[in-house]
């Protein structure tokens, strides 16, 4: 398979992006994007040219750093994929595949095709953890959880942390992260104790950051590669508002 490439360049943070075009020939349709983009890259050295430079670590859709825009869509065109399982085959023979970073105030570009993401790690820092001492690993039923609750902690604890919920919002809100981040926890008994401390803390981070407001367009939800739910935002909010509701008694 044979593709142009309409990626973005950009030499630093400060400096001025702009698209430019590359060709790659004997594309395997087996290929995932990532290895394409190899490909690419081996082929710009080979010229004495600079290659592009994007994220990458696992390869296995578990780090979440291949924070790709591809033809207007985070992480491409497949369905609950990160970039690096996108495979070539979801492309036609001769397609034009424009490649973007993510494009958020909060997401500010390092080098081409990578962005900072470290804005989520400081809303993590702000208050998604449990900080009580839990001691060792309780018997399986020693704490009863509903098998309800035990799923949606499990959906929100999916997140991985990519950023395709912020790519895809028109206003680059992060609050489907924060959402999974805060509602893994609520929903257990060991993330009672600071339920109230953290939605507020997680929240008001994310509002410094810089990320916009959740206008309801399930956006978020549609691009999830791990197709994590819009509901985990609900309860954010009757956790943030329980907890607004507790500090001014």
């Amino acid at each position: 398979m044979n593709f142009t490439l309409k990626i973005w360049r950009q030499d630093g943070p400060k400096d001025k992006g702009r698209f430019e075009k590359y060709k790659v020939s004997d594309i395997s349709a087996d290929a995932s994007f990532l290895e394409m983009l190899d490909i690419l890259n081996e082929q710009l050295v080979d010229k004495f040219q600079t290659p592009v430079e994007f994220d990458h670590d696992c390869r296995e859709g578990i780090c979440g750093t291949c924070s790709l825009y591809i033809n207007g869509r985070p992480h491409g065109p497949d369905e609950a994929v990160t970039a690096c399982q996108l495979h070539m085959r979801h492309f036609k023979d001769g397609e034009t595949i424009t490649v973007e970073p993510w494009r958020a105030t909060a997401f500010p570009v390092i080098k081409d095709l990578m962005v900072d993401r470290s804005a989520f790690d400081k809303i993590i820092q702000a208050g998604g953890y449990v900080s009580v001492n839990t001691g060792s690993a309780p018997d399986a039923n020693s704490i009863p959880v509903t098998k309800k609750d035990a799923d949606l902690a499990f959906e929100g604890a999916a997140c991985i942390g990519c950023g395709a919920c912020v790519a895809a919002c028109k206003n680059a809100s992060a609050s489907l992260f924060v959402a999974a981040k805060i509602s893994q926890m609520a929903l257990l008994p060991q993330g009672k104790v600071e339920a109230k401390e953290r939605a507020e803390a997680m929240i008001a981070k994310m509002d410094e950051l810089g990320f916009g407001n959740c206008s309801n367009t399930y956006a978020c939800e549609a691009e999830c590669p791990k197709e994590i739910s819009v509901s985990h935002i609900a309860r954010m909010n009757r956790e943030f508002l329980n907890a607004k509701k507790d500090s001014e008694k």
